[in-house]
């Protein structure tokens, strides 16, 4: 059983953490209950961090001039500083974190759906984007696995932000050439379901590795692993994948092993079953078959 790196994940405290909430709640997000146990949970609640209590009155972003502000409009007090500021100085100390699973709608955390109003009394926003905090998130970790809680209750979203997740941790990982070929050789199926081009350009990186410093290299392919990762892997390329992995086993399988994974590639198809399905499968035949590969 292949064993991965435990990935640093920076968390709202509000999901299930902590009872900061503006309104002094806590959120519920299944998704960081169940992955507590497997990764290294990192809680911030920014808006508590640059002073404002439990409960608190709500705070809102407004354009002035073309520029996001972070207010509270019941004090008029004007936070956009010092949320800068806190952002500024805590995302310095997390360069290491593989992923952030952010409030959604806030006005700190929100990653694009944050109400934005045209001043702080007006009653109906004029547009949606991202919390302050969330944005500078976005900016500074453009290859990290970022997503809301809200979007990971989607299988699609929660699917690729998963596999994202632990191929950032175990890409962090690689301190070597040894370690990052392995690495490669462990992801090459999944890079070549989610982008066949970037995939090609980190194999001609890696048959260049030997004859290149170890840190050039990898600045080189983590370019290129953020544009194979950024996006969800289509359909149609998953299954092209699986078929291929599928025809390295196809001489050592009887016709009901052979019929039963089509089947299952086929229901996946059709949506009828999850990509868990034909996964399942191919692992338990890899594993009979003793496929290392695979």
């Amino acid at each position: 059983m292949r064993s991965f790196p435990r990935p640093i994940v920076v968390v709202s405290q509000c999901l299930e953490l902590a009872a900061c909430r503006y309104d002094g709640r806590t959120m519920r997000a299944p998704i960081v209950v169940q992955l507590a146990p497997y990764v290294e949970l990192r809680p911030i609640c920014p808006e508590v961090e640059i002073g404002l209590g439990i409960p608190r009155d709500p705070i809102r972003l407004i354009t002035v001039d073309g520029t996001r502000r972070l207010v509270q409009p019941t004090t008029i007090r004007d936070l956009t500083a010092a949320m800068r500021e806190f952002t500024a100085t805590f995302l310095a100390t997390a360069a290491d974190a593989d992923g952030f699973i952010l409030k959604s709608k806030s006005p700190s955390c929100g990653t694009r759906d944050t109400n934005v109003y045209p001043t702080a009394g007006a009653p109906w926003p004029v547009g949606k984007g991202a919390g302050m905090f969330g944005s500078a998130v976005l900016t500074r970790f453009p290859q990290a696995a970022v997503e809301d809680e809200r979007r990971l209750t989607q299988r699609r979203f929660r699917h690729h932000f998963l596999v994202k997740l632990f191929t950032r941790a175990a890409f962090r990982a690689a301190r070597n050439h040894e370690m990052l070929i392995r690495f490669h050789a462990e992801h090459e199926l999944q890079l070549q379901a989610y982008n066949r081009t970037a995939k090609r350009a980190l194999d001609r990186i890696i048959a260049l590795a030997a004859d290149r410093p170890f840190s050039e290299i990898m600045v080189a392919y983590d370019g290129q692993l953020a544009r194979s990762l950024a996006r969800p892997a289509r359909e149609r390329a998953t299954i092209d994948t699986l078929m291929s992995a599928l025809g390295r086993l196809e001489k050592r399988l009887s016709a009901a092993e052979k019929q039963e994974l089509s089947g299952a590639l086929d229901e996946y198809r059709k949506g009828r079953l999850t990509l868990d399905g034909p996964l399942t499968l191919l692992r338990c035949r890899a594993g009979v078959l003793d496929d290392r590969y695979l």
